[in-house]
């Protein structure tokens, strides 16, 4: 399902001629309520000391009369202390079964935190299925997975399978859109029950706070939406204490409410998490109150990691198969293609082909003042103007967009034939242009309810959400079917191949005609290609000689040899993307996997042995333009060089590289184990100015957060300069 970035969702409440932004619930602090449902109890334990400070719920009746002050141990009638102390290293969730309170007993959760032991107890399902019968029906249902053809057949088997193991009336598999809006991909239900299939709801309904603890809490139950929340009680502040991993957290009022208006009496949402983010919900829905145990949460969040790496196998299996119809596409155009035939004919030979190839409605080509073009096409004036405005974006690298009249409102004169373009130049010494077009495709979304409608309230009226959620269908216009990465890639290797063959053919027709020239002009490539490789040579003894230069200055000033270095390291980033450029066949792009490998390579001479033992490096292979890579190299390594200032005191220690991809974006991550502060964020010298310029120029955003142990920074940034 496509996304509607163009559909602008702004839910908002009006009171007395002001305007409230729904919005507002993204600075909700939903992580500290201060509370927590009451079906459970929470006890708060000083993790020194190990005596309970506070809780909530009503310990007084469930558990024990007498329990603040009392050791944990005590109060649960179970050594807790060696089960703490023998965790595993980064386990922070210990479970323990069987803890009788007075008259019932108990399943535990127990989450340890620098300050504090977080306990949680839920009363244990008398009913809950045997481990045999649980691990059977889990079994079934990751069968059902992997025979799913596709994506959505697997969507549609995750959603009988999950509502299967909840029981609850109805289970949704919800899937976040690039605009952080969601679409129901599959439903499982009550037939008496209304459907919310294919239904979109906007951004606005899960704040982006609560995405994030998404991704954190992999499970989430409200047994019962009409709770009444059980207060945190003890000294003054614990009622401030973070609750962002403990599932007994209460819910944000606005929540709750929001549940209330869609008639839905318990709620269970499972995380799909795939490659560390949020890819979509399990959204289960019961008309009544209804608790989740322990156990079946857990058997909940294995079935959702196995969802998520199916969900990765069927996307990457559908790109793979793309790729290879593409590229057969591709193969068969290049064995037709002829050099020599006239400009029209081409078009009239091969245009069938090519708008095939990627599935267009129309395909034009435009050399020079010569314009031919077959299927559904703009007029020729508006073709000429289109190549203009496009052709400066579409010299490196193919110009790509379903949207057209968004980057050129006048060519929403002629959406009907081209809402979505994908211009290639030729790249040859005449002014060429290869133009795909897909003609716009109204789609009727379907709304949970109408996100633009406005709702009148009392001037005092706090924010609410909204309580509609009847079916209101919205049609999209101006846009065309997505360009996938695919397409553009093989339109790249298009252009390659065809300027190749052409450049092949005039080689062919010259030496015919013209030996004479055909060997001078040979002659004068290897005089140039001489010329580079001694100005490639002069430049990288240039740039050595600088770095010695820095060298020798750091061993007879060793008040500045940190900065020498720092400089020296910087240097060899920009001189290993000039090498790589020079050796490989394409001057625009660099394989970043290998740029960063082979800097790292430098870096960990200069840092030394025990530093290059204790690099580990996970890259994935990316094509990024040269400027980029300079951008990338100079951040990384100012990265590099603060870990090893600051992470172990300037000791070597445990240091982890990686680059990731993320649809059109990539993700540059140095983690430590150190001291974990946020050094970066404190500094203000010439490194971290530089690095804060690169960013902006990458037009990406740097976060910096808890590795526990050690700091972990991740920059993000588009693969591709806007």
């Amino acid at each position: 399902m496509a996304s509607k970035e163009s559909t602008v969702i702004r839910e908002t409440l009006r009171a007395g001629g002001q305007a409230f932004d729904l919005t507002a619930c993204d600075r909700e602090p939903i992580h500290i309520p201060g509370s927590i449902q009451p079906h459970g109890l929470l006890l708060v334990v000083d993790a020194t000391t190990r005596r309970v400070g506070g809780g909530a719920g009503d310990i007084e009746g469930r558990l024990a009369l007498q329990w603040q002050d009392k050791p944990i141990d005590r109060l649960l009638g179970i050594d807790l202390g060696a089960a703490i102390d023998a965790r595993e290293d980064g386990v922070e969730e210990i479970p323990l079964f069987g803890i009788e309170g007075l008259l019932e007993t108990f399943d535990a959760a127990v989450r340890v935190t620098d300050r504090y032991l977080l306990v949680e107890l839920e009363p244990q399902d008398i009913s809950n299925a045997a481990a045999v019968e649980l691990l059977g029906r889990l079994d079934g249902v990751a069968t059902a997975f992997d025979r799913a053809p596709d994506l959505q057949a697997l969507c549609d088997r995750a959603a009988t399978g999950f509502r299967d193991l909840t029981g609850y009336d109805r289970v949704m598999v919800y899937r976040f859109l690039d605009d952080a809006a969601g679409v129901v991909l599959a439903e499982d239900r009550d037939p008496s029950l209304p459907s919310f299939l294919h239904h979109h709801f906007p951004a606005s309904d899960i704040p982006k706070q609560a995405r994030a603890l998404y991704v954190r809490n992999r499970v989430r139950v409200i047994p019962d939406i009409f709770y009444t929340p059980a207060p945190i009680r003890g000294p003054v502040g614990l009622a401030e204490i973070d609750l962002s991993d403990v599932a007994l957290r209460s819910v944000s009022p606005i929540h709750l409410q929001y549940m209330r208006n869609m008639g839905v009496g318990a709620s269970a949402s499972v995380s799909i998490v795939k490659d560390g983010l949020l890819w979509g919900l399990i959204a289960c829905h019961h008309g009544t109150a209804r608790p989740l145990s322990y156990a079946t949460r857990a058997a909940c969040c294995a079935l959702a990691g196995g969802l998520a790496r199916q969900i990765r196998a069927k996307e990457e299996a559908e790109a793979y198969r793309q790729r290879l119809r593409l590229r057969a596409s591709e193969d068969a155009i290049v064995a037709r293609y002829d050099p020599g035939v006239p400009f029209g004919r081409f078009v009239e030979e091969l245009g069938g082909e090519l708008m095939r190839m990627l599935d267009a409605d129309g395909f034009a080509l435009l050399r020079g003042r010569d314009l031919a073009a077959t299927g559904i096409c703009p007029p020729d004036a508006a073709i000429r103007e289109l190549v203009r405005e496009v052709a400066p974006l579409a010299v490196a690298q193919p110009f790509a967009t379903n949207a057209l009249s968004t980057r050129i409102p006048a060519a929403a004169a002629y959406a009907g034939q081209a809402s979505g373009v994908l211009a290639s130049s030729l790249g040859s010494d005449e002014a060429a242009m290869m133009l795909w077009f897909r003609a716009e495709q109204p789609e009727i979304v379907n709304w949970a309810g109408n996100p633009h409608k406005d709702v009148v309230h009392d001037p005092q009226a706090v924010l609410t959400p909204r309580t509609s959620f009847e079916v209101w269908r919205e049609e999209v216009r101006g846009r065309a079917r997505r360009w996938t990465l695919e397409e553009v890639d093989s339109v790249t290797r298009l252009r390659r191949a065809l300027f190749e063959a052409r450049q092949a053919r005039r080689l062919r027709d010259l030496n015919q005609e013209l030996g004479h020239i055909v060997a001078d002009r040979e002659a004068l490539l290897v005089q140039k290609d001489h010329l580079l490789r001694e100005i490639n040579h002069r430049i990288q003894n240039s740039l050595q000689l600088v770095q010695s230069f820095l060298h020798l200055q750091a061993r007879e000033d060793e008040g500045i040899a940190g900065q020498l270095d720092e400089a020296s390291r910087r240097l060899s980033a920009v001189a290993l993307v000039h090498r790589r450029l020079y050796q490989a066949d394409q001057l625009e792009t660099v394989d970043l996997s290998r740029y960063v490998e082979e800097l790292l390579v430098d870096t960990r001479e200069a840092m030394g042995p025990e530093w290059a033992a204790a690099m580990t490096l996970d890259l994935a292979p990316i094509l990024i333009s040269a400027d980029r890579a300079v951008q990338v190299g100079l951040i990384l390594t100012e990265l590099v060089i603060n870990a090893n200032k600051y992470a172990y005191g300037g000791k070597p220690g445990p240091l982890a590289i990686s680059v990731e991809q993320h649809r059109n974006q990539f993700r540059l991550i140095v983690a430590d184990q150190g001291r974990g502060t946020d050094f970066t964020g404190q500094r203000t010298g010439f490194g971290t100015r530089m690095m804060n310029a690169m960013i902006r120029q990458l037009g990406g955003s740097i976060e910096q957060g808890d590795n526990k142990p050690g700091l972990r920074v991740i920059v993000t940034a588009p693969i591709g300069s806007e």
